[in-house]
């Protein structure tokens, strides 16, 4: 008999796997609309939607496995690290989602909000924050509207071998800055950016420096909401170790 497994929960929403089928409850139908849009929309493989109801949304199990897990080993050969970043590429290249992003000056404040509570709180030492801050300015910075799909965590990119079966979890989904995408699918594993851009390719420019700002900047913005939600960014290799690599 199948079990019904929880594969992440907090307040907002969860994800419940049963056997084949993946759950997932949102509190924001919003998000589960925008995700269902964008897997529409999207030129590279994602999951079968099963069916969705109000603040439910059913889909099909990918096959494969992840190419590792933040604060976790990475595993996959070179070649689908690189086949990871020719997908990324692809979706990329796609006409733009109708779904805006967020403007630099918009992200700039809530970042310095960000700074100045982890400080105030005790969260992180103020040295730490403010190198970071510091490394984030150059992600502040014009760029052209990508396909992006805004949460690109390493555990979001299914492979088979060499070849990507899927990405998952498109809520965040929208126009916003490619290598912001290319920064979150290599955040705690550095070591692999370089496969990573080998298979995304080199005719266009990827600023390397702009890549190690975003780190820092997903890294700050999301300490404190996963301290508060039962998650460990200060786990060996996550978050926090992160920002101290920029020291």
């Amino acid at each position: 008999m199948d079990e019904v497994e929880v594969v992440v929960a907090h307040s907002e929403r969860a994800t419940l796997r049963v056997g084949d089928v993946f759950l997932k409850v949102d509190a924001d139908q919003a998000r589960i609309d925008a995700e269902v849009e964008a897997m529409a929309l999207a030129p590279v493989p994602t999951p079968e939607i099963l069916w969705r109801k109000p603040h439910v949304l059913a889909i099909a199990a990918l096959p494969g496995t992840t190419l590792g897990r933040l604060g976790g080993r990475a595993t996959g050969s070179p070649a689908a690290w690189a086949a990871a970043g020719a997908v990324i590429r692809k979706l990329h290249d796609a006409p733009l989602p109708p779904r805006p992003g967020r403007s630099t000056v918009a992200l700039a404040a809530e970042l310095d909000d960000e700074c100045e509570s982890l400080v105030a709180n005790g969260v992180l030492p103020a040295d730490l924050v403010a190198r970071n801050r510091q490394v984030a300015e150059a992600a502040l910075r014009p760029w052209t509207p990508a396909f992006t799909h805004g949460d690109l965590q390493i555990a979001h990119v299914f492979v088979d071998g060499d070849e990507v079966t899927g990405i998952i979890d498109w809520s965040e989904a929208g126009q916003g800055d490619a290598l912001y995408d290319l920064a979150t699918f290599t955040l705690g594993h550095e070591e692999r950016l370089d496969d990573v851009l080998a298979g995304y390719g080199s005719d266009v420019d990827l600023d390397l420096d702009v890549i190690r700002a975003w780190w820092s900047v997903r890294s700050l913005l999301v300490v404190r909401w996963l301290s508060e939600h039962g998650f460990d960014p200060f786990a060996p290799g996550c978050e926090v170790d992160v920002l101290r690599a920029r020291m």
